[in-house]
């Protein structure tokens, strides 16, 4: 049994439930929407954030019915910004699947993340919370806000601490809900609620690091775009950021500033190679991995059980997987 499976297995009737009751957010709206919910339930995703949440409420023996709904709400709301990010990217594919936009205009995709939007905000006023309704549309807001930040502000730069503010607006932020989140709904004390928030954050940056990696490691038919795609767009992620730092005199990269990070193909393309083959990508494991540490320290604050080894096996699990 793999670290995936053995992380995922103490939940997996939980996690059943939460797609269903993901799916019917859609019941008795338009067919097309139901449709569209169906296939992106469907294409796939290891669901690790829902994971994280209901591995947390079993740890402090929480209300199961409230923390599948709450899983729902975050799942959710996490799919709806894929579905937009895949529009504002231009993203034909996600794990090999054709995202929404590759099949539907524009207009429908963005109306399609609205309504996912509105039904996470749904669930999440089921848990009968009002500090988790405030956390979850707060988290709402710093996500889009990021987004936002990241569309009108210069993309051209190399600025590691302008880095880690937009991985944790894009992704640490809702690692972050996920197990606060959960942590209210099991009314934790003060000290594991701080404890779990370290964990989610810790989790969400170095989720994102690799993720980052990935960019350039991976292929175009698994990442959905071209590999570098985030360099492609003027983007600057930490592999970048470490590859720039260590070769600041170089040809390449003097053209890729002097060209305002839109250089010429031949020589982005030469330049995403050079990065993808440099130490800048162990070294951007090796970030992950430190934040992996400070995560396992928080969670070794937290009850022991079968429920704590298998978020560490998780957290392990982060940092080896693949797109």
């Amino acid at each position: 049994m793999n670290i995936l499976n053995r992380f995922q297995n103490l939940v997996s009737d939980e996690i059943l439930a939460v797609e269903t009751l993901m799916r019917q957010q859609a019941e008795g709206f338009n067919i097309d929407l139901q449709a569209a919910l169906d296939h992106l339930i469907s294409s796939g995703g290891k669901r690790i954030r829902p994971n994280i949440t209901l591995l947390v409420g079993r740890m402090l023996n929480g209300d199961m019915e409230r923390l599948i709904t709450l899983s729902a709400a975050i799942e959710l709301l996490h799919t709806a910004t894929l579905v937009h990010d895949d529009l504002i990217d231009g993203s034909l594919l996600r794990r090999g699947i054709p995202t929404l936009n590759s099949k539907w205009t524009p207009a429908a995709t963005v109306l399609t993340g609205d309504f996912m939007f509105a039904k996470a905000a749904k669930l999440a006023a089921e848990t009968n919370s009002v500090p988790v309704m405030k956390l979850f549309a707060n988290t709402l807001g710093i996500i889009v806000n990021g987004e936002i930040v990241q569309m009108f502000s210069s993309h051209c730069q190399s600025d590691t601490d302008l880095y880690y503010k937009r991985i944790y607006s894009k992704t640490a932020s809702l690692f972050e809900t996920s197990t606060t989140a959960a942590a209210i709904i099991c009314e934790a004390n003060r000290t594991q609620k701080e404890y779990l928030r370290q964990f989610g954050y810790e989790l969400g940056i170095a989720f994102q690091i690799i993720d980052d990696v990935l960019d350039f490691t991976s292929n175009q038919d698994k990442l959905g775009k071209p590999v570098g795609g985030d360099l492609r767009l003027g983007l600057i992620t930490l592999p970048a950021i470490l590859y720039f730092e260590q070769y600041k005199d170089d040809i390449l990269t003097k053209e890729f500033f002097q060209h305002d990070c839109n250089p010429p193909i031949e020589i982005l393309e030469k330049l995403i190679l050079n990065i993808r083959n440099s130490s800048a990508i162990k070294n951007s494991f090796d970030k992950a991995n430190s934040h992996i540490e400070f995560c396992l320290k928080a969670l070794h604050h937290l009850p022991i059980g079968i429920e704590r080894d298998a978020l560490e096996e998780l957290a392990c699990f982060v940092t080896q997987r693949n797109i």
